[in-house]
């Protein structure tokens, strides 16, 4: 069977894509650690999912990342808090976005899963970017795919391509495409706090919640609010 990397971090949309590819692909998930409050929670998740669908699973540390990240994740300053309407005001979002930031995250994860990527042989690296999170986070956005997919056709000798099966999608379409699949959503964790329960008032949980209610689907998630 072709080789797959799973950039995975154990949250919804990763989650779901990956399941998309799950019966295409060996996958090798591979895990970040960049000194993220949530980052033992993400690894709970990931090695559930993994376990769960039968994938392989690394985690890769970047004391590096934490240490010159003035994120929000990464420090010990609060986590924003918003409002369901809050995430259609782009003036809002785009301050929690801003909030959350991690110098050149994406950028960084991909480039490393393409290493990754060529050391096994595999064919696919497989991201949860969506559209509804590019509205305020550019390395989710489709130009951001089509432009490191050229990247990765100058720059390496083998022939990998970023399989993105959100790229177009909103929350609510990637819960209805994880329910398709069979994705285990329940076992994802999205929470940016870091805390047992998913807190329920971040951008991340909020985004969540909305994409369960509006499908009128049950939301197994626990949350603190």
């Amino acid at each position: 069977m072709k080789k797959a990397i799973s950039v995975l971090s154990g949250g919804l949309d990763c989650t779901v894509a990956t399941g998309v590819y799950a019966n295409e692909y060996d996958i090798h998930a591979i895990t970040f650690n960049y000194g993220q409050k949530a980052f033992e929670q993400e690894l709970q998740a990931s090695k559930a999912i993994c376990e769960r669908m039968g994938f392989k699973h690394s985690v890769i540390d970047l004391p590096w990342l934490a240490e010159i990240s003035n994120s929000t994740l990464n420090t010990d300053e609060d986590i924003p808090e918003v409002s369901e309407d809050d995430l259609d005001d782009m003036k809002k979002s785009g301050e929690t976005a801003s909030s959350v930031w991690v110098p050149a995250r994406n950028m960084v994860f991909t480039a490393i899963a393409t290493s990754y990527a060529e050391s096994i042989g595999a064919e696919a690296i497989i991201v949860g970017w969506d559209a509804e999170e590019a509205a305020t986070f550019p390395d989710n956005s489709k130009e951001f795919l089509n432009a490191f997919n050229e990247l990765i056709k100058i720059g390496s000798p083998e022939n990998i391509k970023i399989e993105a099966p959100a790229i177009d999608l909103s929350k609510e379409e990637i819960v209805k495409l994880g329910l398709d699949v069979g994705a285990p959503m329940e076992l994802s964790y999205s929470c940016y706090a870091g805390r047992d329960k998913h807190c329920g008032v971040c951008e991340s949980c909020m985004r969540r919640k909305r994409a369960f209610k509006k499908l009128k689907v049950k939301d197994v998630t626990e949350y603190e609010q």
